[in-house]
């Protein structure tokens, strides 16, 4: 009983051992989540550039500046000469010259290829061997019809005899007309064993080597040229454009062109539009047009893809801002307008035309206004906000060699 009774009170120290223990463990557990909260809640109370909660925001702003804006449309386009030319032979026969360096820039006319003139000069001389026959015959019989007639008017001679050599003669001069035309066709074909170039411009890779037999019919022909000065470039518009484009066209404005490379990244070459097609690709809703450039430097290339921008028009002296200052919500598009008390204002505004990074706004803003133009994501009418750095100047127009993807403005307070 005695050893019952010992154990007792060893249990009762233990278990309030364990409790103590227990406790102190959850005392620090909340010591210590109270002090993380704290820190977190300290964090929280700091802005973004480590000011006060509930602080001025900072933000980046732009001056409003009315300047030129011209209006772009844009479209892909491809190179494509004004004249291309299959050299074919004229005539069949051995080639037995090859008379340019592939690559070259001909003139035309200029010399190209021989074929076998051999078999077309004796030919030659054959028709003109029978013609000069049949010039001697009909000499002949045009005196005898002479001496005929005579012989007629004294009665020593028949009607008939007279009428038969007044026939022959009109045979002979048929043959010589047609013993002419026969020569006339030799000389020629003599003329086209000179191959030469039918058009001017740069000549491609040679279709066939000397030795061979050529004939009119060979498909692929000698070789292509290519004429690249000037060049055009065909391209599609959509149909709403068309009534800017012959807005254009009726002021007496030649439609300047500028012909970018794949990337939109450098300007290849300058032209004006040339021809507007006459109907529109029902298909597609576009209608195309040619322009034309000089490309004395040959940076346009027969089938190249090209980016086309046709200036439509010039505005002048338009309110301008950075695209990244406009904003849009359920009510259409707006800006933050910064008062002199640095507290901003929503302002509707109406959207114009857009060039690369500029937008022109038709109505909302006038020239000398301040707008937020970065940071205006977190702002809200009314709220103070802290200028980071003076105003930003106007975002340059596009221009130089590395211009920007122009497009039409969408529809106020749509996306």
């Amino acid at each position: 009983m005695e050893a019952s009774s010992n154990k007792k009170p060893a249990r009762r120290w233990r278990s309030r051992l364990i409790a103590l223990a227990l406790m102190a463990l959850v005392t620090m557990a909340i010591v210590w989540l109270g002090l993380r909260g704290a820190d977190r809640a300290g964090d929280a109370g700091k802005g973004p550039s480590g000011g006060m909660r509930g602080g001025a925001l900072p933000v980046a702003v732009q001056t409003v500046k009315r300047e030129q804006m011209k209006v772009y449309f844009t479209a892909l386009g491809t190179v494509t000469p004004l004249a291309t030319a299959t050299v074919h032979a004229q005539l069949s026969g051995q080639l037995m010259e090859v008379r340019f360096k592939e690559g070259d820039t001909v003139k035309a006319g200029a010399a190209l290829a021989l074929i076998d003139p051999r078999p077309y000069e004796a030919q030659l001389k054959q028709v003109q061997g029978a013609l000069q026959r049949d010039r001697a015959l009909l000499e002949n019989a045009r005196l005898d019809l002479a001496r005929y007639q005579t012989l007629l008017t004294q009665d020593s001679v028949a009607q008939q005899t007279y009428d038969t050599q007044a026939a022959l003669v009109k045979q002979y001069e048929g043959a010589v007309a047609s013993d002419e035309g026969q020569v006339a066709t030799a000389q020629l074909n003599l003329r086209y064993c000179n191959v030469v170039a039918p058009i001017g411009g740069r000549l491609g890779l040679r279709q066939v080597d000397p030795g061979n037999y050529v004939s009119p019919g060979d498909s692929a022909g000698l070789v292509v040229i290519t004429q690249q000065t000037p060049i055009s470039v065909l391209f599609s518009l959509p149909e709403d454009d068309i009534p800017a484009l012959h807005e254009a066209m009726a002021a007496g404005q030649g439609l300047e062109v500028q012909a970018f490379d794949r990337a939109n990244a450098r300007q290849l070459a300058q032209g004006r539009v040339t021809v507007l097609d006459n109907q529109i690709d029902t298909s597609t809703g576009t209608v195309k047009l040619r322009a034309q450039f000089e490309n004395r430097d040959a940076s346009l290339f027969p089938n190249q893809f090209v980016n086309v921008r046709v200036l439509a028009r010039t505005l002048e002296q338009v309110p301008v801002l950075p695209v990244s200052a406009v904003q849009r919500g359920s009510q259409g598009s707006f800006v933050y307008l910064v008062k002199p008390d640095n507290t901003v204002a929503m302002r509707a505004v109406t959207l114009g035309p857009v060039d690369g990074e500029r937008v022109a706004v038709s109505a909302g803003l006038e020239g000398g206004e301040t707008v937020v133009s970065d940071g205006a994501d977190q702002l809200k009418d009314g709220m103070s906000v802290s200028i980071a750095g003076a105003a930003t100047p106007a975002p340059q127009k596009n221009g130089g060699d590395k211009p920007r993807r122009h497009r039409r403005p969408p529809p106020d307070g749509g996306p």
